[in-house]
């Protein structure tokens, strides 16, 4: 794994044709911190997804497979950090399923069309 890696500069990423990202500050664990990234994906992207074999799956997981599963093309997937949405039940995958409603609705697309991921903290719930 690697540690201590020199954070890359802007004007060294090269871009991705049809790939374009976004950050924000959504306050999941802390005001003011980069917590969300929103990879929008152009029309002939092609996704696909290697998901545990656990039967404890997370929110995420659980909504991304189903999406995947619509046949729909991904438009955008939408990754938090600060939690994980694991181990919340109905309200972890009511939140997930908000998250990709909403940005869906931003991007003029349908829910089915945003894969959610989240890494963080197991079993707390959003603030």
């Amino acid at each position: 794994m690697p540690v201590n890696l020199a954070v890359s500069q802007p004007e060294q990423l090269l871009p991705v044709k049809g790939v374009a990202l976004g950050i924000a500050c959504a306050g999941i664990k802390k005001a003011e911190r980069k917590d969300l990234l929103v990879v929008a994906l152009s029309g002939k992207a092609k996704v696909a997804g290697v998901f545990t074999q656990n039967r404890f799956c997370a929110a995420p997981v659980i909504l991304a497979k189903q999406h995947l599963a619509s046949g729909q093309p991904v438009k955008a997937l939408v990754v938090n950090t600060g939690n994980a949405n694991a181990g919340t039940g109905d309200d972890g995958l009511a939140r997930a399923r908000q998250t990709c409603a909403e940005l869906a609705a931003l991007l003029d697309c349908s829910a089915e069309q945003v894969l959610p991921f989240s890494t963080g903290v197991i079993m707390e719930r959003y603030r």
